[in-house]
């Protein structure tokens, strides 16, 4: 597998004729429409999911039948019937004898020997919205044994919260497939952030382990890192990392104000009170989120631009653009709990966390470069010219 760093050209469509022209465009609208739900599938599941840890903090345990938890669900749904609609379009165009490379969602793969025709992102979209159907089901015999949720990382919703990183990841790969199309960029550049957004709350599965750093942070570094530069060099453009820090700045917004919102309007609702010991916190899956990610994009941006100007081979410059990106969010973390808790940040903390961010940050930077080369692998032709 090449390491090269991925150019910045892409490839011109080719001319068609008429009749083909017209099942490019009618391939392109359904590929469009279906990758969007898709998008708006997990973005629901991401709402559902803050809004139903706040509500934990700031009211206590909750059922299995709440809004938060139907908001959550009806994410997965929607993203999992619109990877099984896009399958079942792309084994009846192969049964009719129609081609399937030009639909969106990446190279068709065979499925059960050849009895379905899979798009790739939509398989992975799909696997993790089934996957997270047998989770929900899990959950719902959790609930029926020991009643209330009291905690987050309970083995149910340990798998559901894998199998929402699957549909996310399925996501991303339905976008990068279709990088040669405005609406495939914009689509890769929002379904990103919304990954690295929901990587704190896959990552607090590992928190009871005794390392000397905590696996949490450990997680938001390493893939907040990888996807940055995984993105970048997927599209090739160098404002990459800037564009997807920003769209993250914005949904870390959007969160803050949505989630204590939402869980105080549905308390009073439910005619529940708020806890009596409640802080003046900040909500808590926005506060986990790394504030300063367009700093670790400018230094990722500064570093790509110098490994060209400087011909650093393909080798080595990821893993230069992860240390220098991976040191940034490091030092960030502990910059941004002290801003939160109003205090100072730690000297010792700072040290730690920017030695483990640059060591990190290699391995996220070795590891986005071949992720990259298998997304752009992975595209399909190109389905208009300038769309």
């Amino acid at each position: 597998m090449s390491t090269a760093l991925p150019g910045t050209g892409l490839g011109a469509p080719g001319l068609v004729q008429s009749s083909s022209a017209v099942r490019l465009s009618q391939s392109g609208r359904t590929g469009a429409v279906a990758a969007h739900l898709v998008l708006a599938g997990t973005l629901t599941s991401l709402f559902g999911i803050s809004w139903d840890i706040q509500w934990h903090i700031d009211v206590g345990p909750d059922t299995f039948f709440t809004l938060s938890h139907l908001l959550l669900y009806s994410g997965s749904a929607v993203a999992g019937v619109t990877s099984l609609v896009m399958v079942l379009i792309a084994t009846a165009a192969q049964r009719a004898g129609r081609p399937t490379d030009r639909l969106a969602g990446g190279t068709p793969v065979r499925v059960f020997g050849g009895i379905f025709r899979a798009p790739l992102g939509y398989l992975i979209a799909g696997t993790g919205a089934a996957l997270f159907l047998l989770f929900g089901l899990l959950d719902l015999w959790w609930h029926s044994l020991y009643g209330f949720d009291a905690v987050l990382d309970s083995p149910p919703h340990i798998g559901l919260f894998v199998a929402i990183s699957i549909t996310m990841v399925g996501s991303v790969i339905v976008f990068a497939a279709v990088r040669d199309t405005r609406w495939g960029r914009a689509g890769l550049i929002l379904s990103i952030p919304v990954l690295i957004t929901f990587t704190p709350i896959t990552t607090n599965a590992f928190s009871a382990l005794p390392l000397p750093v905590d696996p949490q942070l450990v997680g938001n570094i390493l893939f907040s890192t990888l996807l940055l530069i995984m993105g970048t060099f997927t599209l090739g453009r160098p404002g990459t990392a800037l564009a997807i820090a920003a769209a993250l700045g914005v949904m870390q917004a959007a969160l803050w104000w949505f989630s204590p919102w939402a869980a105080r309007v549905y308390a009073e609702a439910s005619g529940l009170p708020l806890r009596d010991n409640l802080a003046d916190e900040p909500p808590d899956l926005p506060a986990q989120i790394p504030m300063f990610m367009l700093l670790a994009a400018l230094v990722i941006t500064a570093l790509l631009w110098l490994s060209r100007r400087q011909g650093w081979s393909g080798r080595i410059a990821p893993q230069i653009m992860g240390a220098g990106g991976g040191a940034a969010v490091g030092l960030s973390l502990p910059v941004q709990s002290a801003l939160l808790d109003g205090s100072s940040p730690d000297p010792a903390d700072l040290l730690t966390m920017t030695i483990t961010g640059l060591v990190t940050g290699v391995l996220a930077g070795y590891l986005a470069a071949r992720l990259a080369v298998l997304l752009r692998e992975n595209s399909t032709a190109p389905l208009t010219k300038g769309r």
